[in-house]
């Protein structure tokens, strides 16, 4: 059966990255059953959320794989 997923990384030079923090290899998947409920997800999650400050911005790099 085959997977469609997300990757989310972090950008270059993010603050995040801090070794004592998240660090430079942090990343993570979410899968999905079709390519169809992945695009849907992306579009999800490469939006602004609700619950961030005004003038907060989401830095995440999103990566469409499959597996």
């Amino acid at each position: 059966m085959k997977r469609y997923g997300i990757r989310v990384t972090l950008p270059e030079g993010d603050t995040m990255r801090a070794p004592h923090l998240l660090g430079d290899d942090f990343e993570y998947y979410r899968w999905f059953d079709s390519p169809e409920k992945r695009d849907e997800a992306y579009e999800t999650m490469a939006k602004q959320l609700y619950n961030y400050r005004k003038g907060d911005v989401v830095t995440q790099v999103l990566e469409k794989v499959e597996g």
